[in-house]
């Protein structure tokens, strides 16, 4: 069973206080990989740990991915939304992350393009070796949220819903709350699923998956200069709210727009149609103090993390924090 709820924290700098160790980095064996994985853009493999299935997940060169999958676990920890596990890794001197599976032996797992283009009739398919195809204007906050008002699906498993969350239209919610916070650019179509289960009678039960693959988020695509020069330059374009404003999400307002929405602005259109639901996760945003979030980006070991990629983030989830309590709503 996975652990979904809400991570306690403990901070440094009281008389007696605990200091966590760096998060570990697990090295996965040379010979470790049993089957390739064919989903997203990213090499990746299956392999046994612990008699249970794991994916690794190779990183682009240059980038954070690595510890942006892990700072953004340990976020929806703090903000208690269903999330994939994810832990530092290396593989023939690969840097990566690898992950448990959170799909049950006996279940399946059904991705967002392909639920779509059952719904839709003019959905478009997958052309080989095409990543335009992530982004399409058929893939608005909408529908996909229509998608997920069906009471057959059930909020994802093992996880207690906070006060205010009832369904997975509700959950979903939080999910687009969390990419406006971390600043996820990513979550397409392949990036959200639904997890069928067989259960008594031959029936199928419905649920959502937790929230899995925040490798673009916290600026984890640009270079220390970038960083650097956004944290300190006088140059309203190329500043740290710029940087945050323009943050590009997946999802379009209708199939006829000229281009996707911001992430903070697809959180907008998620809470229009679910405003209980975006206050209930809006709460416990508010609830999550500055220093729990930087004692968790400590954690992340130095030789995966430089120092103006941890405060870039740090900042970047600051600003992002206050953009969503003073206008989220507006």
């Amino acid at each position: 069973m996975m652990r979904y709820n809400r991570e306690i924290v403990e901070t440094s700098g009281t008389e007696g206080g605990v200091i966590d160790a760096p998060f570990q980095i697990v090295p996965v064996p040379a010979d470790a990989a049993q089957a390739p994985e064919a989903m997203g853009s990213k090499p990746k493999f299956w392999f046994s740990r612990d008699g249970e299935p794991w994916l690794f997940k190779r990183i682009r060169a240059n980038t954070g991915e690595d510890w942006a999958e892990k700072v953004s676990e340990g976020l929806c920890g703090l903000l208690n939304v269903p999330h994939a596990s994810y832990d530092l890794a290396t593989w023939r001197d690969t840097r990566g992350v690898i992950s448990r599976s959170f799909q049950p032996r006996t279940a399946a797992i059904v991705f967002g393009n392909e639920i779509l283009f059952r719904v839709v009739p003019d959905y478009p398919r997958k052309k080989k070796g095409s990543r335009v195809f992530y982004r399409v204007p058929q893939h608005t906050v909408d529908l996909v949220m229509e998608v997920m008002e069906n009471p057959a699906i059930q909020v994802p498993t093992d996880w207690e819903p906070p006060e205010g969350i009832e369904s997975s239209a509700d959950v979903f919610c939080g999910y687009m709350l969390l990419d406006a916070w971390i600043g996820n650019t990513d979550r397409h179509h392949e990036n959200w699923a639904i997890v069928l289960r067989p259960s008594e009678a031959d029936r199928i039960q419905m649920y959502l998956a937790p929230t899995f693959d925040h490798a673009s988020s916290l600026g984890s695509h640009i270079t220390d200069l970038e960083r650097s020069e956004r944290m300190t330059t006088r140059d309203q374009g190329r500043s740290m709210e710029a940087f945050a404003r323009r943050a590009s999400s997946p999802f379009f307002q209708s199939k006829d727009a000229p281009k996707p929405l911001t992430t903070l602005d697809a959180f907008r259109e998620a809470a229009r149609r679910r405003p209980r639901a975006a206050q209930a996760w809006l709460n416990s945003l508010a609830t999550i103090s500055d220093e729990a979030v930087e004692h968790l980006i400590s954690r992340i070991p130095e030789e995966r993390m430089s120092r103006p990629a941890s405060q870039f983030a740090t900042k970047l989830l600051q600003l992002n924090r206050r953009r969503l309590l003073e206008n989220a709503g507006s």
